[in-house]
């Protein structure tokens, strides 16, 4: 039965347990995270032990999360949905496709739009790095790289060092915010180094 095997796997980047769908905005969180990574699988009627709760009304939980899709989730997302029957309860089975229309964003409670990716079984919000790498993915002119001494300096670095944070790299070099983001969104996007993101920092590795 592919819902216990699903179970088994436990929550992680690419699924998430919800006993029930409360709201609108935690959904639309969760939905945006998996769009903005590698899609993902949400298992509504199993709580986060495990435990097979089951759905009420199958049809109230479509409807709040097609409802979560359509108006809390910028551009919209498309969920799938499959009804598994197991012990005499309800499973819904909610399908999020990678997106290839990234960022999407989330309608927070405080009515602002907030972009979130999947790191492990958490949908952490994307610092303003992150936005830039998922706009720019999508974008077919490629990347134009200059190996001015900044770059040249950062992948010494790296050489030497394990990792590096934006505000290291900005102190080393005296460079302006903006010109730091530049450079490691430039970088990030064209394979040169990798970015790392926890729930508590964001750092980059050579690739």
């Amino acid at each position: 039965m592919k819902i216990r095997k699903f179970i088994l796997e436990g929550e992680g980047v690419s699924q998430d347990f919800k006993r029930k769908i409360t709201s609108c905005e935690k959904i639309a969180k969760t939905m945006v995270s998996f769009a903005n990574n590698k899609g993902g699988r949400l298992l509504v009627g199993i709580s986060d032990d495990g435990s097979i709760s089951g759905v009420k009304s199958e049809e109230e939980e479509k409807y709040m999360l097609t409802k979560a899709a359509h108006f809390f989730c910028k551009p919209a997302l498309d969920p799938q949905f499959e009804e598994v029957y197991i012990d005499d309860k309800v499973v819904l089975i909610v399908d999020i496709k990678r997106s290839e229309m990234k960022p999407h964003y989330a309608l927070g409670e405080d009515k602002k739009w907030w972009v979130y990716i999947r790191v492990n079984d958490k949908s952490v919000l994307a610092s303003k790095i992150v936005v830039d790498v998922l706009k720019r993915e999508n974008n077919e002119h490629g990347v134009f790289l200059e190996y001015s001494s900044k770059e040249k300096a950062l992948l010494e670095y790296l050489d030497e060092h394990e990792r590096i944070t934006s505000r290291e790299y900005s102190h080393m070099l005296n460079l302006s915010r903006r010109r730091t983001h530049r450079i490691l969104v430039n970088l990030v996007l064209s394979g040169v180094i990798r970015m790392h993101t926890t729930e508590k920092e964001e750092y980059y590795t050579a690739s």
